[in-house]
C-alpha cells in the first residue's frame, strides 16, 4: 500500500502555524470590502521594499506578469534578442517570445545550475538588448559577473527571483542585485500567497512609476490612459495574507537552512547537489539532487509514500513553443544532463527531522 502522509510542500501545516493571524487578516479585508487596490497593498509594497533593501517594490498579479511588465517598461521591441537560461521554468523565456522578441538560450553551469557566465558573451549580438538571469532552486546567479558583462555591452539585466526571494548574494538580498528584478508569490514559493501574485523591484523611480501605470491599463489618472497596459494588479486578500507570512519569513528561511543542512549531511556521498558558495545563502525553494537512475529512484520513493517532482524534464530549447528560435546545431549539454538526472525532494520550513531522515534513508537504500 502506498502511504500518502508526507507532503512535498506542506502549506496546510504552515497555515495552522499562523491560522489566527491569517484568518484575522482575511476577515479584516472582507470587513473593509476593499478587494482591489485596498490599503494592504501599499503596506505590503513598503514591507517588501524594506525586506529586499530597494527603494521601490511594485506588487502584481503573478511572477509571469512581473516579467511581462518589466519587458514593457524596458521598451522591448519585436526582434530584439534577450539572453536567458536553457534550464529553467518557461516563464522568463515565454514572456520574451510573447513580446515578439527572441530568447537566446545559454547553457547553465554544472556548479550552481544558473547561467554559465563563461558562455554569455559568445551569445551576444547586435540585436541583444538584455539578460534575464534566473536564480534557480533558491540560489542567486553570479550577478557581479553578469552585471559586468551587461555593462560592457550596454545591456540591461533582470533577475528572475521567482525561486530565490529571501536568498542572499554577497550580503545583499535577491531582487536587489539588478536594475530590475521580479519574483513570484505562487503558493509553493518560499514566500507564497493563496493564489497567484508577484512583485517587481527597482531603485529607479521612473521605471517604478511606469510599471505602476502599466499594471493598471496604462492609467495615469482615473480613466486617463497614457499608454496601453494590462490588468496586472494583485488583489487585496493576497496582499493581506502575504503581509502575515512576511512577518515569519526570516524564521522560515532559517528553518529551510536547517532542513537543507540535514538533508546534505544524510545524503553526502550518495547524490550530487548544486554547490552553494560561501558568498551565497540559498533559500532552498527546492532541494534538488542529481541521480543517474532518477526515474527508477522516483518510482521507488513514490511506492514508499515519498512525493518528489522533476524540475525540469524538458529543457527550454527543446520545447515546441521555441522551435522557431533555435539553431539546429545548438547544444546545451549541462541543461540536457540536468533534465535527465535532477529530482526535487520534499522541502519546506515545516518539514520534520523524521521526514528528512525517511527520505534520505530511502534514497540510501536504493542507492547504497
Amino acid at each position: 500500500m502506498i502511504e500518502t502522509s508526507m507532503n512535498f510542500n506542506d502549506l496546510h501545516k504552515q497555515y495552522r502555524a499562523y491560522q489566527s493571524e491569517i484568518d484575522a487578516a482575511i476577515q479584516q479585508t472582507i470587513d473593509n470590502s476593499a478587494f482591489i487596490n485596498g490599503p494592504e497593498i501599499g503596506k505590503l509594497e513598503e514591507e517588501l521594499a524594506t525586506f529586499t533593501g530597494v527603494k521601490h517594490a511594485i506588487s502584481c498579479s503573478s511572477g509571469t506578469d512581473a516579467l511581462l511588465l518589466s519587458l514593457m517598461a524596458l521598451d522591448v521591441q519585436p526582434d530584439d534578442e534577450i539572453i536567458c537560461p536553457a534550464f529553467s521554468f518557461i516563464a522568463s523565456a515565454s514572456m520574451i517570445s510573447f513580446y515578439r522578441a527572441k530568447p537566446v538560450f545559454v547553457d547553465v553551469s554544472p556548479v550552481d545550475f544558473n547561467l554559465d557566465i563563461t558562455q554569455i558573451e559568445e551569445r551576444i549580438g547586435p540585436k541583444t538588448k538584455g539578460i534575464i538571469a534566473v536564480s534557480l532552486f533558491g540560489q542567486c546567479a553570479n550577478f557581479d559577473e553578469i552585471n559586468a558583462i551587461a555593462h560592457k555591452h550596454g545591456l540591461w539585466v533582470i533577475e528572475d527571483g521567482a525561486q530565490s526571494f529571501g536568498a542572499t548574494y554577497k550580503g545583499k538580498r535577491s531582487c536587489s542585485l539588478t536594475h530590475l528584478a521580479t519574483t513570484s508569490f505562487f503558493p509553493a514559493k518560499p514566500l507564497g500567497c493563496y493564489g497567484d501574485g508577484g512583485a517587481i523591484f527597482t531603485n529607479d523611480p521612473k521605471l517604478a512609476s511606469r510599471i505602476k501605470m502599466l499594471r493598471s491599463h496604462g492609467q495615469k489618472a482615473r480613466y486617463v490612459h497614457q499608454e496601453i497596459g494590462i490588468n496586472g494588479r494583485i488583489d487585496t486578500l493576497q496582499a493581506a495574507i502575504l503581509r502575515v507570512k512576511l512577518k515569519h519569513f526570516e524564521d522560515e528561511i532559517q528553518k529551510r537552512q536547517r532542513a537543507a543542512e540535514r538533508y546534505s549531511e544524510k545524503l553526502k556521498g550518495h547524490v550530487l547537489l548544486p554547490e552553494i558558495t560561501p558568498d551565497k545563502q540559498s533559500v532552498w525553494a527546492q532541494y534538488t539532487v542529481i541521480l543517474e537512475n532518477r526515474d527508477e529512484v522516483k518510482a521507488q520513493l513514490t511506492q514508499q509514500g515519498i512525493p518528489t517532482t522533476v524540475h525540469y524534464p524538458v529543457i527550454l530549447p527543446k520545447q515546441e513553443a521555441f522551435q522557431a528560435d533555435i539553431v539546429f546545431h545548438e547544444k546545451f549539454e549541462v541543461a540536457s544532463l540536468l533534465a535527465d538526472t535532477v529530482l526535487s525532494l520534499p522541502m519546506h520550513a515545516f518539514i520534520t527531522d523524521y521526514e528528512i531522515d525517511k527520505v534520505a534513508n530511502a534514497i540510501k537504500t536504493i542507492i547504497p
